[in-house]
C-alpha cells in the first residue's frame, strides 16, 4: 500500500521541530554575517572607456561611412584580446609597479562593448579603489599607445578616465544578500533534518502507531501509575491500620 502524508501530518512535523528550524536559520545567517564582514575582503570596481573610430588620416580625406563603422566594431573583438594580453598588461605593471603577473592583471580585469556599439568599456575589480583607477586608466593609455604598432591603425580614443568616488562602495561582498542567501539555505536544510529525523524515528509513541505496526485494533489501554500517584495510597492505608490498632487496643482495656 503506498504511503500518503497529509498536511496536517507537515504542519505536525514542522510544528514539532521548529526549534531546529529556527536553529539552523538563525545560526547560518550569523555565520554568512561573520564571514561577510570580518572574512572576506571587500572589492572595488572601476572603469575606463574608449572609442573606435576613424583613423584621423581617413577622416580628413573621406566621410564616414557605414563600412567603416562595422570594421570598427568587428576589430572591437580583437582589440578585447590585445588589451588583455602580456604585451599590454607587462607594460602597465611595469608602469604601476605592481606585485603581480600578467595573467593575475587579466582576471581583475573586464573588457566588453554593447552589441554594434564602437565603445568599449574597460571594468577594472580590485580591493584597492585608487589601485583599480590606476590600471584602468593605464590600461587603456597603454593599448591606445601599443595599437598603432601592433594593427598599424589609429583608431582608438580614450572617450572617458576611471576616477576615485568621494565615498567608494565596494562591489563585493553584499552582506544584506549573503545573509539572505544563508538564511533561506538555513531554513531548507532545516526543513529537510526535520522530514529525515521523523522519517528515521520509528519509536511507537501513541495508539494509531501501535495499529499502523500491528495492524489490529486496540482493545484496552493500561494508564501509567506514577510515584506520586501511589503515595497518597500508601498513606491512606497506614492511617487505616493505625486507626484499627487504636480500636484493638481500647476495645481490650
Amino acid at each position: 500500500m503506498e504511503e500518503t502524508i497529509s498536511l496536517k501530518e507537515i504542519f505536525e512535523v514542522l510544528k514539532k521541530r521548529i526549534l531546529l528550524i529556527i536553529s539552523l536559520a538563525a545560526g547560518a545567517a550569523v555565520l554568512s554575517a561573520l564571514i561577510t564582514f570580518f572574512v572576506l575582503t571587500p572589492t572595488y570596481q572601476t572603469s575606463s572607456q574608449f572609442i573606435v573610430n576613424q583613423s584621423e588620416s581617413q577622416s580628413q580625406n573621406t566621410p564616414y561611412d557605414i563600412n567603416d563603422i562595422r570594421t570598427n566594431v568587428e576589430l572591437i573583438n580583437t582589440y578585447n584580446i590585445i588589451i588583455k594580453s602580456p604585451r599590454i598588461l607587462d607594460q602597465v605593471i611595469e608602469d604601476l609597479e605592481l606585485n603581480m603577473t600578467a595573467t593575475s592583471l587579466a582576471n581583475k580585469i573586464q573588457v566588453s562593448n554593447a552589441n554594434q556599439s564602437q565603445v568599449v568599456n574597460v571594468v577594472v575589480t580590485d580591493e584597492d579603489p585608487t589601485q583599480a583607477v590606476a590600471i584602468a586608466n593605464r590600461t587603456v593609455k597603454v593599448f591606445k599607445e601599443e595599437i598603432p604598432q601592433l594593427m598599424n591603425v589609429d583608431n582608438v580614443n580614450i572617450l572617458t578616465e576611471a576616477v576615485v568616488a568621494a565615498d567608494p562602495s565596494p562591489v563585493s561582498p553584499k552582506p544584506a544578500l549573503n545573509i539572505a542567501i544563508a538564511l533561506v539555505v538555513g531554513l531548507m536544510v532545516g526543513v529537510g533534518l526535520a522530514f529525515l529525523l521523523e522519517y528515521l524515528d520509528n519509536t511507537i509513541k501513541t495508539e494509531e502507531d501501535i495499529e499502523k505496526s500491528l495492524g489490529l485494533p486496540i482493545m484496552g489501554v493500561v494508564s501509567t501509575i506514577s510515584t506520586e500517584d501511589i503515595k497518597p495510597t500508601r498513606g491512606r492505608s497506614e492511617k487505616k491500620s493505625n486507626v484499627s490498632s487504636m480500636r484493638g487496643e481500647s476495645v481490650g482495656t
